[in-house]
């Protein structure tokens, strides 16, 4: 594994990660590789904002729709298919490499961010 390059702080403090809630999740079949395009809710200051994910080892799209999870909000939008991508999803792989996402683990308003 190589090593990253340390960041200050203040570096940190440019990314802006919020908890949002799906709202809409549905297959994206005409991404690269095989994604679930997401609708998430990051609250009045942000709104709403569409994700393409690429987690179809471990989710199906109708059990994220409420599920709580982080999003990088502050990225410029991407072009993937026919969508804009607004926010960077997040997650970690498992064993084998396929994501899974980071959500937090008690229920905390939607819009908060990660510090």
């Amino acid at each position: 594994m190589t090593e990253t390059p340390q960041i200050s702080f203040d570096d940190f403090l440019k990314v802006d990660i919020r908890v949002g809630q799906v709202v809409e999740a549905a297959p994206f079949p005409e991404a690269r590789k095989p994604a679930i395009r997401l609708v998430i809710d990051f609250g009045e200051k942000i709104g709403t904002k569409t994700s393409s994910a690429q987690i179809t080892r471990h989710y199906q799209p109708e059990e994220l729709v409420g599920r709580r999870v982080l999003a990088v909000v502050n990225f410029p939008p991407r072009q993937i298919g026919p969508m804009m991508s607004e926010v960077l999803t997040l997650g970690v792989p498992d064993e084998a490499g396929e994501v899974v996402l980071l959500r937090p683990d008690l229920d905390v308003p939607i819009g908060g961010r990660l510090f």
